[in-house]
């Protein structure tokens, strides 16, 4: 959509698609420059269709657990919650070094982390495009959201894009099948596989997360950045938001 948040998506991008499953995942994506999260340095990576981007192998679950996850996943949780991309929607992908793509994002890091000028060598751009839940009589209720991580080889930052969210849960994690809200809200956030380190938006696993399109921590309502190699949350002090003032 012209004016929107998200960075260009879609076939026409030359984006992968993910297939039509319940739970399902990409292939295993082998990401021709290393991302660093929380320290640790990761050649592939897994888009997975429950809103979550993951190192190492797939995650299929489909309701969130809270942060930190003891089974040490690392991952990238722009908005896990039960996606179906059978009933609506879907989940594209792609590895870039498009120069005009990268200046657009290394432009947007450097104002909101200015201290550290950086320049996108390297991105990984995935997007849920008016995906629908599980459990979703129609496929009307539909959540459009973006998680960008990219590197110059030395720092890296994630980007999350909120466009438009109409849905918090699906039916088997005790949501509505009418409304897709209620039971265990979707978790937006990160894990960093060590059963320590983790942030959670605020909001999140919480009714309020139906808001995160007018939340930020760089003053753009809807975009929220992080730095990732060693992770840092700017603008959001202490880390640990209680939910009550977060808005």
């Amino acid at each position: 959509p012209s004016g929107s948040l998200l960075y260009p998506y879609g076939p026409h991008q030359g984006d992968e698609t993910n297939p039509k499953h319940d739970d399902g995942t990409s292939e295993e994506i082998s990401l021709s420059v290393p991302f660093t999260f929380y320290g640790k340095s990761y050649e592939t990576a897994f888009v997975n269709n429950n809103g979550v981007i993951s190192f190492d192998g797939p995650v299929r679950q489909y309701s969130p657990d809270p942060f930190p996850l003891v089974d040490g996943h690392p991952f990238v949780a722009p908005y896990w919650a039960d996606v179906d991309n059978v009933v609506g929607g879907d989940i594209f992908y792609r590895q870039t070094t498009d120069p005009a793509l990268l200046e657009d994002i290394s432009k947007d890091i450097t104002q909101y982390f200015p201290k550290n000028p950086f320049t996108a060598t390297w991105a990984l751009v995935a997007t849920w495009d008016h995906v629908a839940y599980y459990g979703s009589s129609s496929s009307e209720k539909g959540n459009t959201f973006q998680a960008v991580l990219t590197t110059d080889s030395k720092m890296s930052y994630i980007i999350f894009n909120y466009w438009d969210i109409q849905w918090t849960t699906g039916a088997a994690s005790d949501g509505d099948a009418e409304t897709g809200l209620g039971g265990t809200p979707a978790h937006a956030g990160f894990n960093s596989g060590d059963e320590t380190n983790f942030y959670n938006i605020p909001g999140s696993q919480t009714d309020a997360i139906i808001n995160i399109t007018t939340t930020s921590n760089v003053k753009v309502p809807g975009r929220w950045v992080f730095r990732g190699d060693n992770f840092e949350a700017i603008g959001v002090d202490p880390p640990q938001l209680s939910n009550s003032c977060w808005l």
